[in-house]
């Protein structure tokens, strides 16, 4: 067995705290190599330091049995190496096809042609079947739509390595086997691929082999096909983890938001729905059912062409985040990094932006009472960070996501609406935001639950199923995920 890649005994510190301790990983040429772990274990810098952006303290990486090219030949590392990012490196202001081929327009000297540059990009999408104007602009791309191309422009470097961090995370079912089918096939033509995911399913149905951080260490790497999923969980976590189990309960009468006729040319049509207080209801689909666009409808970061949103008994304005959220919503976006939080700012800064008013008075905020707000937030929802004044962007997925959360809930909502909640987050940080969800509509609340991960459906009383824009079914507790997917793709018996 020929090793393509291999990191040995890397050490990475970033001042006190270690990123990786002798953490080690060995990938075989041909291989598809999953890298798992909770939050934290090291996986990103890990990533950094096989791309080259980050240069190891102790240790070293090969390629091929071949020491790395230094960090300076950039070159170098994209011969070897491509990466998939969780968090999308698209330029939203240029368009598909000068973000596929941005800093290699041309193949030399001289102006760029701009018909030929249009005409390659088209070549890579049809290639890869990413279904996407080459000409359009890329913030005008839906979130699946900029993963593909992200993945079409990695493949693109020609890199015989390439690593797919969370590639799935905001991909639907369709979709996430279209990217298998073609894994499967880079395989195939002998290309090596590091897998990293949460989604252990996955790991299982792609991967041959997988290798396991814990706490910035190696913990073990085993072949895909002889391990126990609980034995993976196990040494994912330290301990033996159980599945999260949704609580009982009982909805009230009361309901808390509700919408009549909505619709919204290209995306749903005369949509009605309810949730009462106590109650959690799902709404499930696939990337082209209309359930991000009705979901983002009702929080007022889109105007319906018609129909009514009622929050909490108040009419609220068409197309108004604000008159939403002083009716009593709060709200989980779909995409964390683009629309949750501000990376720069800090955890308190973050979680308090809903209640500012009400931590001063004449426009003022009292640095004490957002300290103090923001370290109740920090230990309801278990985030781990060093104190309310670190930067958000410096935390994990899984407690950057708690963050979202804290500011949703921090003014203690009526009503909770959020858009794929665990997504890119590990198996304990998954069980901490659905009980939030659980924690919020036990005091009272209604809550609607976004997603096409069973795995967050399962809290929900019922789930109603987006089909082409229209609510085609709805189940009450006890489906299977058989049931679910088959309503989903249209194809139920």
């Amino acid at each position: 067995m020929n090793i393509h890649v291999e990191a040995r005994n890397v050490v990475k510190r970033f001042g006190p705290t270690v990123a990786l301790d002798g953490a080690k990983i060995a990938i075989a040429e041909g291989e598809t190599h999953a890298l798992v772990g909770r939050n934290g274990a090291g996986k990103s810098t890990l990533v950094s330091i096989l791309t080259g952006l980050q240069r190891p303290d102790e240790g070293e990486v090969l390629f091929s049995g071949e020491a790395a090219p230094a960090l300076a030949d950039r070159d170098a590392w994209r011969q070897r190496v491509a990466c998939v990012y969780q968090k999308s490196t698209i330029i939203p202001s240029l368009t598909v096809a000068e973000n596929l081929f941005l800093n290699r327009q041309t193949d030399g000297a001289g102006p760029i042609k701009w018909s030929a540059l249009r005409a390659r990009a088209r070549e890579l999408l049809d290639t890869y079947e990413v279904d996407v104007d080459a000409q359009a602009l890329a913030g005008d791309l839906s979130v699946e739509q900029r993963q593909l191309v992200e993945i079409a422009r990695a493949l693109s470097f020609g890199a015989r390595f390439i690593i797919l961090d969370e590639p799935t995370a905001r991909l639907d079912g369709p979709a996430i086997e279209r990217l298998f089918a073609r894994m499967r096939s880079l395989r195939e033509q002998g290309v090596t691929m590091m897998y990293i995911s949460h989604h252990l399913d996955e790991v299982y149905e792609i991967c041959q082999s997988v290798t396991v951080f814990r706490d910035a260490r190696h913990i073990m790497t085993r072949p895909v096909a002889d391990l126990p999923h609980d034995e993976l969980v196990a040494a994912m976590t330290g301990e033996a983890t159980a599945a999260y189990e949704s609580r009982s309960r009982t909805p009230g009468d009361k309901v808390v938001l509700s919408a009549e006729n909505l619709s919204l040319d290209g995306r749903y049509t005369d949509i009605d729905i309810s949730v009462k207080s106590g109650e959690v209801v799902g709404l499930a689909g696939s990337a082209s059912s209309g359930k991000v666009g009705l979901a983002e409808t009702l929080v007022g970061l889109r105007k319906a062409d018609s129909g009514t949103v009622t929050v909490n008994g108040t009419r609220v304005r068409p197309g108004d985040v604000p008159s939403a959220m002083k009716a009593g919503l709060g709200f989980v976006p779909e995409d964390r990094h683009h629309e949750g939080f501000i990376p720069l700012l800090s955890v308190g800064e973050n979680a308090t932006f809903p209640i500012a008013r009400k931590l001063g008075r004449y426009g003022l905020v009292f640095p004490a009472r957002r300290r103090a707000k923001a370290e109740e937030m920090i230990k309801t929802l278990d985030i781990k960070t060093e104190g309310p004044d670190q930067p958000v962007g410096d935390l994990s997925g899984g407690n950057a996501q708690k963050v979202v959360f804290a500011r949703a809930l921090v003014d203690d909502p009526t009503v909770l609406v959020v858009i794929n909640p665990t997504a890119g987050v590990d198996v304990k940080a998954k069980q901490a935001l659905l009980g939030a969800v659980e924690d919020a509509v036990g005091r009272g609340a209604g809550a609607m639950v976004i997603s096409d991960e069973p795995d967050d459906l399962r809290i929900c009383d019922r789930v109603l199923v987006m089909f082409h824009g229209r609510i085609v079914k709805e189940m009450p507790r006890g489906w299977t995920d058989h049931e679910l997917v088959a309503v989903m793709e249209g194809i139920e018996d």
